[in-house]
């Protein structure tokens, strides 16, 4: 009888992925034309993002500018022990977990709070102001964005005029390490700020007006109601937005450091895709620049799946 139950379950298994098979050919027979728009996307995909991790082989082989494409001979493990024992690259490597902490826990939950308090603001033309000037430095491209910051903190910058002004001294801004994390999560703040909170006042569209109604007959202030349910409605979206950001915790900004940075800050400036850019294209070790890039890949995948399974447990909500 159990032998029968069995094979039964089994035929109707078989039967029901034969009957969703079918369903998917005749879906795409009928909307044939629509399908055939993702053609060129995935062609796209396969030669340019997908095909060129092939080239990761290059971490465990010998490459010669040159030569043969995947490596001249198999060398294993060797370029990985190479940045291990170098301290040149846990410098850096210490720098871009800092810098990406440092963007992580102050530039994400800045368009946050921007957004909540745009979300206040009754006057229509003046919040469309704010908007419209919060918006704009996303729209300045990396290079112009470095030079207005290099122009305000240089020696004769206005910001060192300011700073002559109360003090009689001038600061090296840009010359000393110790100011650099600080120029460039402000810097960072100034250029993504507005745009970031962008997602957020969509998504404050889509709560309930009523919510806010039955709070206020509750006696509930504005304070109140921006905890319980302000932010609870804008939850998911925070959430998936933290997964992605955490996701590219290591991936720090390379154009914008590479554009502000100088031999006098790398003991705080420079991090890893910088630190591959000068190994990698500068002095052609493309074998250790690639062991590098995919230990810095593995890194951000792991913390990818760690964010995304501890938010399905705690807050059930997740990427997938």
């Amino acid at each position: 009888m159990a032998e029968l139950k069995v094979e039964t379950a089994s035929k109707s298994h078989v039967v029901m992925k034969k009957s969703r098979l079918a369903l998917t050919g005749t879906i795409i027979k009928r909307d044939w034309q629509l399908y055939s728009l993702l053609v060129l996307p995935i062609i796209y995909l396969i030669i340019f993002k997908y095909g060129p991790m092939f080239g990761n082989i290059i971490a465990f082989r010998r490459f010669m500018p040159g030569g043969k494409v995947y490596g001249e001979s198999w060398v294993g493990f060797h370029y990985f022990k190479m940045f291990i024992n170098d301290p040149t690259f846990w410098n850096v490597f210490k720098n871009t977990l800092l810098l990406g902490g440092l963007t992580l826990i102050i530039c994400f939950p800045m368009p946050i709070i921007f957004a909540l308090l745009l979300n206040e603001i009754k006057a229509k033309k003046f919040k469309k102001f704010v908007q419209t000037a919060s918006y704009l430095p996303h729209f300045l491209s990396i290079v112009i964005v470095a030079g207005m910051v290099l122009q305000l903190t240089a020696i004769n910058g206005t910001i060192n005029a300011i700073v002559e002004f109360f003090t009689g001294e001038k600061i090296g801004f840009i010359q000393q390490a110790e100011w650099f994390r600080t120029i460039y999560i402000t810097s960072e703040i100034w250029q993504t700020m507005g745009w970031g909170a962008i997602l957020y006042l969509a998504a404050l569209t889509t709560i309930d007006e009523s919510l806010y109604e039955a709070a206020k007959i509750d006696g509930a202030n504005r304070w109140k109601q921006t905890l319980h349910i302000t932010i609870p409605g804008i939850l998911p979206t925070i959430v998936v937005l933290l997964i992605l950001n955490i996701g590219s915790f290591m991936a720090v900004g390379f154009e914008k450091i590479l554009l502000l940075y100088n031999p006098l800050t790398y003991e705080t400036s420079d991090v890893i895709s910088t630190y591959l850019y000068r190994v990698g294209l500068e002095s052609s070790n493309f074998s250790y620049a690639t062991a590098i890039g995919l230990f810095e890949s593995i890194i951000g995948l792991i913390l990818v799946l760690s964010a995304n399974g501890i938010s399905r447990k705690l807050t059930e909500r997740s990427l997938w």
